[in-house]
C-alpha cells in the first residue's frame, strides 16, 4: 500500500539525526543552568537493614554543600508507578525505615560541585541493624523467611492465576506431552545515557525538571505527589534522550525526586547524573524468572494444552512487577494457539535490586521457553520444526484464550521467509560437525488498553497548528528516547494533511505546552500517538480544504491532499500547493489559530491495540574443545504493519536482535549476598562488533485497521526469538539443549560433558 502514500513508506532522515551526528544535541546532562549544583545520592551498603539514625551534622557543616536531605525531609508517601491498585505503593524515594537492597538510596546532597558532593557523602554517618536477608526468590518464598516488607506474607509481591479451557482433561488425553523446566537471568538495560536530571525550583513555587524519561507526564504527576506540590506547579521537558529500553519508563526515579527536593531546600539548580556503577546497581533490571512449562499436543502437533508455571525474582520493590508477572502469563498467548491454557506466576520480593520492565517486558523470558519445548517436541514426533509452527501459527481473525483479537498477522509468512532464506530444508541437520540452524518465534501486542494510570484522562493526544507561513507544528508528549517517533509522527502528520514533511515541525514533550500522553512503553508511541497525531491533522484539513476549494473553484469533498499539494480528483493540473491554503486558512478565520486537537483510546480497553509477529533462524558453530558458541547469522522476518519509514523500521529491528544477542549468550548481572559483582562495562559483557553476527532483515508487512495507516510495531517484539533460535540451534549443531541463559562457554561444556557420559 505504500505506494499510495507520498511520506509514509519513505526513507526519511530522523529528525535528530544531525544533531546527534554533529554533537549538537543537548541532552540532560549538557544542560548548565545559572548557580546550579550537583547533587549526589547515598546508597545502602546492606541488603536488608533496619534504619536507626542519620546524622548529616558534619555534611551539612561541609564549607560548599547547600543541602543534604533524608527520608525525614520528605512527606513520607509511598510511591509506585501503577496506580490501579493502591497496594503496589510499596516505595519511599528516600528509605524511611529500613533499606531492603544493596543500593537504596538513603540521602542525597547537593554541593557547589561533584567532589564537594562526594565528600559530602562520605561524611553522613547511617546507623543500622543488620537484618536477615533472602536472595533467591524461591527461598523467599518459603515460611519463616525473612520478611522484607511488613506487608507482605511469605514476600510475595502478587501472584497471577489464570485458567482456559479443560487444561487437564485435554493433557490427559495428548498423544505427546512434554515437560521441561527453564531459567533465565538478570539483564540490565544499560543504556548509552544512564539517568539524568536537572532540577530548579523557582521563586514562583514553580519546579522545572529537565529528565532523561520515556514518561515525561507520569513524572510530572508523580512529583506533585510526593512533593505534595499542585500539577499546575510542576513542569517537565524531555531533552534528547540516549536510550530507555523500559528502564526509565517505571516512574518517578530516586534521581528526579532528589534533584527536585533539593532545589526546593536550596534555592538553586540541581543536577543528578548516575555513574555506570550506580545505573547496574541504583535502577531497575529485567526480571530473572524459573519457569516450569508442561505443553501437550495431538497426533497433528497442535497444541491441545499448556500447563505453566513461574517464579519471579522481583528484588526488594514492586515498581512495575505487578504487572509483570501477568504479562509473563498472557505474553504466552502469543504467537501460537492453544485449545487450553493454564498459568499460575508468583513474583516474590528479595534483597536485590527491584526487577521491572525491559524491552519485552516478560515476553522474551516465555518465549525462551515456549520455543525450545516445541522444537523439543518437533523432535521427538518427527514433525519438522517449521511445521510445527505453521501448524500452531494464529492468523487474522483469530482471538486468543487470553482475548486478544488478531486483527493482522502475516506470522506464517515470517516463518516461510527465514525458512527459505535459511534454506532450511535444504541445509537443517547437514552442515557437518558442530554447525546447526534453529529457529525461534514471537508475537507481541503494541500499546496497552489498560489503564494502568487513571490520575491521566487520556491514553495519547495531540495537537496539530497551521503557523502564521503555511508550516505546521505537531504538538505531543509522546517520548523519543531513540526509537526515532518523533520522525514517524511528523511522517503521519504530512501524510494526512498532504503537506510536505519539510513543511512540519514537531514540538517535543514538555508538559506546560504539549497535551497529556502516558509516554513510551509497550510499543504504544506509533500506534497510540501516531492515531491522535493523525485525527488531530485530519482535524486542520478540514478547515484547509474550503479554503483551498475557493481558491480552486471546485467542492471540498472533490478535493485531494497529496504530496505537497491539493488538487482537484481527476484533473491534478488544478492545484494549490498546501503551504498556500494553509496560510490562507489563517487569513480567512482573520488571525484566528487553525488548529486540530485530537486523542486515542483503543478499543480493547483490557487487552491491546494491535499485534505483531515475527520469527527468526540462527545459524551457530559450537567449539567442542572450549564450548565457546559463534553465532555465524541471524535472519530475521518482522510483521509490523506498514513501516511507516522503513530505514527506522529497519534499524530497530536490527538493534533489537543485538539485545538479544546479549540475553542469549552473554549478559548477566551476577551476585553474591546481594551484591553486583560485575556492576562495569568491563565485567558485564555486552555483545561487541566481533559478536555481531551478520543478519538479514526482512519485513513481511501488513495492514492493521487499527494501525495509523497500517502500521503496527517495531523493534519490542523482535527479541524474543533470537534466544532460542540460538539454542535450538546448538542442539542441531552439538545435540545438547540449553534450557538456561545466559548460554556461556561453562554451559555448554558442561552439556558436552552429561552427553558424553550419557546423562544428556
Amino acid at each position: 500500500m505504500a505506494e499510495e502514500f507520498s511520506v509514509v513508506g519513505k526513507r526519511l532522515p530522523r529528525l535528530d539525526g544531525l544533531a546527534k551526528a554533529t554533537g549538537q544535541a543537548a541532552f540532560t546532562g549538557d544542560l548548565n543552568l545559572p548557580r546550579i549544583l550537583q547533587g549526589k545520592i547515598l546508597r545502602s551498603p546492606l541488603a536488608h537493614a533496619r534504619i536507626l539514625n542519620i546524622d548529616t551534622t558534619r555534611a551539612r557543616a561541609l564549607p560548599g554543600v547547600k543541602a543534604v536531605v533524608t527520608g525525614k525531609d520528605t512527606l513520607g508517601r509511598r510511591y509506585n508507578v501503577l496506580r490501579f491498585k493502591e497496594s503496589f505503593a510499596d516505595e519511599y524515594l528516600l528509605a524511611m525505615d529500613k533499606v531492603r537492597f544493596i543500593g537504596d538510596a538513603v540521602a542525597a546532597v547537593a554541593a557547589v560541585d561533584e567532589e564537594t558532593a562526594q565528600d559530602a557523602l562520605d561524611l553522613v554517618k547511617v546507623d543500622y541493624e543488620v537484618l536477615p536477608a533472602v536472595f533467591d526468590p524461591e527461598e523467599a518464598l518459603k515460611p519463616g523467611a525473612p520478611r522484607i516488607h511488613d506487608h507482605s506474607e511469605n514476600n510475595v509481591s502478587r501472584r497471577i492465576n489464570l485458567e482456559f479451557g479443560d487444561v487437564d482433561g485435554l493433557m490427559a488425553s495428548a498423544y505427546h506431552v512434554r515437560e521441561d523446566t527453564f531459567v533465565t537471568q538478570s539483564q540490565s538495560h544499560v543504556p548509552m545515557e544512564g539517568h539524568a536530571c536537572v532540577a530548579s525550583f523557582e521563586p514562583n513555587s514553580r519546579l522545572t525538571v529537565w529528565t532523561s524519561t520515556q514518561i515525561p507526564y507520569l513524572i510530572k504527576k508523580d512529583l506533585a505527589l510526593v512533593l505534595g506540590l499542585e500539577d499546575s506547579q510542576v513542569r517537565v521537558i524531555l531533552p534528547y534522550v540516549g536510550g530507555g529500553f523500559g528502564g526509565k519508563s517505571d516512574g518517578l526515579a530516586n534521581l528526579d525526586f532528589c534533584a527536585s527536593l533539593l532545589s526546593i531546600k536550596s534555592g538553586r539548580p540541581v543536577r543528578i547524573l548516575y555513574g555506570r556503577e550506580e545505573e547496574f546497581i541504583g535502577t531497575r533490571r529485567r526480571h530473572p524468572i524459573r519457569i516450569w512449562m508442561k505443553t501437550g499436543i495431538d497426533r497433528e502437533g497442535r497444541i491441545v494444552a499448556r500447563d505453566v508455571r513461574c517464579i519471579m525474582d522481583g528484588g526488594g520493590y514492586n515498581s512495575y512487577g505487578p504487572a509483570s508477572v501477568l504479562l509473563v502469563g498472557i505474553f504466552l498467548n502469543l504467537p501460537y494457539r492453544y485449545q487450553s491454557y493454564r498459568y499460575r506466576g508468583t513474583r516474590a520480593y528479595t534483597n536485590k535490586p527491584p526487577s521491572a520492565a525491559m524491552r519485552g517486558h516478560g515476553a522474551p523470558q516465555g518465549h525462551f521457553a515456549s520455543d525450545i519445548q516445541l522444537d523439543i517436541i518437533a523432535k521427538e514426533t518427527g514433525i519438522d520444526p517449521i511445521d510445527i509452527r505453521l501448524r500452531n501459527a494464529l492468523e487474522a481473525g483469530e482471538t486468543t484464550l487470553a482475548g486478544f483479537k488478531i486483527l493482522s498477522s502475516n506470522f506464517a509468512a515470517c516463518i516461510h521467509e527465514v525458512a527459505q532464506k535459511s534454506e532450511w530444508h535444504e541445509r537443517k541437520g547437514k552442515l557437518g560437525a558442530n554447525r546447526g540452524l534453529g529457529i525461534g518465534c514471537s508475537g507481541f501486542p503494541a500499546g496497552t488498553g489498560f489503564r494502568q494510570r487513571p490520575d491521566i484522562p487520556t491514553y495519547s493526544s495531540a495537537v496539530v497548528r497551521i503557523n502564521d507561513d503555511g508550516s505546521v507544528a505537531v504538538l505531543s508528549s509522546a517520548a523519543d528516547t531513540g526509537q526515532g517517533s518523533d520522525t514517524l509522527l511528523l511522517q503521519i502528520a504530512a501524510e494526512e494533511l498532504g503537506a510536505n514533511p519539510e513543511d512540519v515541525k514537531f514540538i517535543r514533550a514538555d508538559t506546560d505546552l504539549t497535551p497529556a500522553d502516558l509516554g513510551n512503553y509497550a510499543s504504544r508511541e506509533t500506534v497510540f500517538a501516531g492515531n491522535a497525531v493523525k485525527a488531530a491533522a485530519a482535524e486542520v484539513k478540514k478547515q484547509v480544504l474550503p479554503v483551498a476549494a475557493e481558491e480552486l473553484e471546485a467542492n471540498p469533498a472533490d478535493l485531494v491532499a497529496f504530496g505537497g499539494f491539493i488538487y482537484v480528483r481527476g484533473t491534478p493540473e488544478r492545484r494549490v500547493t498546501f503551504l498556500k491554503a494553509a496560510k490562507k486558512a489563517i487569513e480567512v478565520n482573520k488571525g484566528r489559530p487553525v488548529v486540530g486537537e485530537a486523542a486515542y483510546d483503543p478499543p480493547d480497553k483490557m487487552n491491546y491495540a494491535t499485534y505483531t509477529f515475527g520469527a527468526q533462524v540462527a545459524e551457530v558453530e559450537v567449539d567442542p574443545e572450549t564450548g565457546h558458541v559463534t553465532v555465524i547469522k541471524l535472519i530475521g522476518a518482522h510483521d509490523g504493519g506498514t513501516a511507516i519509514n522503513p530505514m527506522a523500521v529497519e534499524g530497530q529491528l536490527e538493534g533489537s536482535m543485538h539485545m538479544a544477542l546479549g540475553f542469549a549468550m552473554s549478559e548477566d548481572l551476577v551476585w553474591e549476598d546481594g551484591a553486583a559483582l560485575n556492576p562495569s562495562l568491563a565485567s558485564y559483557f555486552i555483545p561487541g562488533p566481533f559478536e555481531m553476527p551478520r543478519t538479514e532483515l526482512i519485513r513481511v508487512d501488513s495492514w492493521d485497521p487499527e494501525g495509523p495507516f497500517g502500521a503496527k510495531e517495531a523493534g519490542e517484539g523482535t527479541v524474543g526469538p533470537t534466544a532460542p533460535a540460538i539454542a535450538n540451534a546448538i542442539f542441531d549443531a552439538a545435540g545438547i539443549r540449553m534450557k538456561s541463559l545466559p548460554i556461556t562457554a561453562e554451559k555448554v561444556l558442561k552439556a558436552l560433558g552429561e552427553k558424553g557420559a550419557g546423562k544428556a
